[in-house]
């Protein structure tokens, strides 16, 4: 094997050689999926913790190196504080004829919402601010035209060491093993009084929560699939007729994840897709025949035909003692018809976020250039024009929010 590129070396990491920029050190196994695996590192650059991400095989076949294009294009495009985008992507290989792989540099995060709920239960002020900020990402991705549509607890990030320390008192805290997972090593929480929100909110804004996996995010005018959101977040209108449907899908899923932070539990916890929709049509009742006629699918609509009548029932019987104005925002959410259902930029001026609302940071995305997602290139044109990417990459220059400017 011949010698590392300049400014680069070899490690080697469960089995699996990566070669990364000198820049780069401590990397640590943190996960692996289908199509890829994940370092933490230290960037000695920056002096801040990194997530690396080493592709499997990007171009072994066209449809693995599209996937791969798609992945560093939609990376590169994100550009907001609660939406994890790109840091940093490079290639130890030193020429197109060379190239076979690329690293993706992302924020590293540590843990995730699923983790953080099941070690501590959320107060109200902090719930308001999590889905405000996961609404601020949502409004900035689906303003690009991008629909996100594999929202979860799971799939939204909270940094590793968001340390609260208002009034000499200590706040959460969440750390992460180094090694192999991202679960929670402790947790330390206390309830947070009113006066202390704004110290909360400039912390959380300090270590923002991000938007991950745009595995599956696509843009709002290509044709979908109806396997993606887990069970349990997925709207109704993808289990029904999954061919088109629009950015409030992602919607759904938010009112659901909201709920979920609201009780401990996942609101509607279906066994199968169609005990899914029997489950959430006991709380939003069965469709009314308008709905039903937007259908496409004729198996849906005799589906739908068939159920037993079923009144639609008041969110404060289910959700008791929540916040009357968390209540009405779920009423807009979760709503049956895709149509009727609040959009981001809607539900950001909803008045149950009157106390962390600020225009000002609600910004909006450039339109995203899918034109390549239909195309079907041979293999070496794929290859060159991720190549072109990489090596043209410039770090984002990323604006400060007005909490965490020095």
């Amino acid at each position: 094997m011949a010698s590392p590129k300049k400014g680069f070396y070899r490690q080697e990491i469960t089995k699996t050689v990566w070669e990364v920029r000198d820049r780069y050190r401590d990397l640590q196994a943190v996960g692996s999926g289908a199509y890829g695996a994940v370092c933490s590192a230290t960037d000695r650059k920056s002096g801040t913790k990194v997530a690396i991400k080493k592709l499997y095989r990007p171009f072994q076949s066209e449809l693995f190196a599209k996937r791969a294009y798609r992945e560093l294009r939609l990376l590169k495009h994100m550009k907001h504080e609660n939406v994890i985008g790109l840091l940093d992507v490079f290639t130890p290989d030193v020429s197109l004829d060379k190239f076979n792989d690329f690293y993706l540099v992302m924020p590293f995060m540590g843990t995730d919402l699923s983790k953080i709920m099941k070690h501590e239960k959320l107060t109200e002020d902090r719930i308001q601010f999590l889905v405000y900020q996961i609404l601020k990402g949502l409004k900035y991705i689906h303003s690009s035209g991008i629909i996100h549509r594999d929202l979860k607890p799971g799939n939204l990030a909270v940094n590793e060491d968001c340390e609260l320390k208002p009034r000499g008192d200590p706040y959460p805290r969440a750390r992460v093993k180094g090694g192999g997972g991202s679960a929670a090593e402790s947790l330390q929480h206390s309830e947070i009084w009113p006066e202390q929100l704004k110290a909360q909110l400039n912390c959380l804004r300090n270590s923002p929560d991000g938007i991950l996996d745009f595995g599956l995010a696509r843009h709002t005018d290509s044709e979908m699939t109806g396997y993606v959101v887990t069970r349990w977040y997925r709207a109704p209108e993808v289990i029904l007729n999954w061919m088109h449907y629009t950015q409030t899908v992602d919607i759904w899923s938010v009112g659901c994840i909201m709920a979920e932070m609201i009780t401990g539990r996942p609101l509607f916890k279906g066994n199968d897709h169609l005990d899914q929709l029997t489950e959430i049509m006991k709380v939003t009742g069965t469709p009314t025949q308008d709905f039903v006629q937007k259908l496409q699918s004729q198996d849906a609509k005799n589906y739908i035909k068939s159920l037993p009548k079923v009144q639609k029932k008041d969110f404060a019987a289910i959700l008791k003692h929540a916040n009357p104005l968390a209540l009405s925002l779920l009423e807009k959410m979760l709503v049956l018809d895709a149509e009727k259902r609040v959009t981001a930029a809607e539900a950001l001026a909803h008045p149950y976020f009157e106390a962390v609302h600020d225009p000002e940071e609600e910004n909006e995305a450039e339109k995203y250039d899918d034109s390549f997602d239909n195309m079907d290139l041979p293999l070496e044109e794929w290859k060159r024009i991720t190549y072109k990417e990489v090596i043209n990459f410039q770090p984002p220059q990323l604006p400060e929010s007005k909490e965490t400017a020095v």
